[in-house]
């Protein structure tokens, strides 16, 4: 009952006090702040074209000294040499030699960190291990793996049973009439 008369009273003669608020005089922007620098010179062609002295002699004294790579790292025999590897420019500049981290390369290209934790492979491991379990799986039981690479039995057991990377399978299509490609 009180929320009722709250919203007569609140509704009361709504559209009368909405024109009052729209007809009163809109309020003036505020100035703009006064800037006390000088103001902007526009600059024309002919100041663009005009010789200034002090600028002169100041880039005369500038010495700029280049070396073009491309030709000294192939004798200045060919025109156009391929750009340097990015390792080649690391290797150059003693600067960022420093920054240069050298990981050792793996058989599969590929940087092998030099410390790992008890219970993580390589990628090289990794693959080391389930060629071998593949190829001798009497030899190289799960058991055997786990034991020697630090790792959980359970987990060791699942890899070599889920993650199959030689299995090559061919899905026959449902539709027996339909066109094959031959693999020969």
């Amino acid at each position: 009952m009180g929320a009722r008369v709250a919203r007569m009273t609140r509704n009361f003669n709504l559209e009368n006090r909405a024109f009052r608020e729209i007809s009163k005089e809109k309020p003036r922007a505020a100035p703009r702040h006064e800037s006390k620098g000088a103001p902007l010179v526009e600059v024309s062609d002919e100041s663009i074209h005009q010789r200034n002295d002090p600028l002169l002699g100041h880039l005369k004294s500038v010495y700029v000294e280049s070396k073009d790579t491309t030709t000294a790292s192939t004798g200045g025999t060919e025109a156009t040499a391929a750009e340097p590897s990015k390792e080649e420019t690391l290797c150059k500049n003693p600067d960022l030699r420093s920054l240069m981290v050298s990981l050792p390369k793996g058989p599969y290209d590929l940087a092998e960190p030099s410390n790992i934790p008890k219970g993580k492979l390589t990628l090289t491991e990794a693959l080391k291990v389930l060629g071998s379990h593949h190829h001798q799986p009497q030899t190289w039981t799960p058991e055997k793996i786990a034991q020697e690479y630090s790792l959980d039995l359970k987990d060791t057991k699942a890899v070599l049973e889920f993650f199959i990377p030689f299995r090559v399978e061919l899905i026959q299509p449902k539709n027996n009439g339909a066109k094959r490609i031959n693999a020969s």
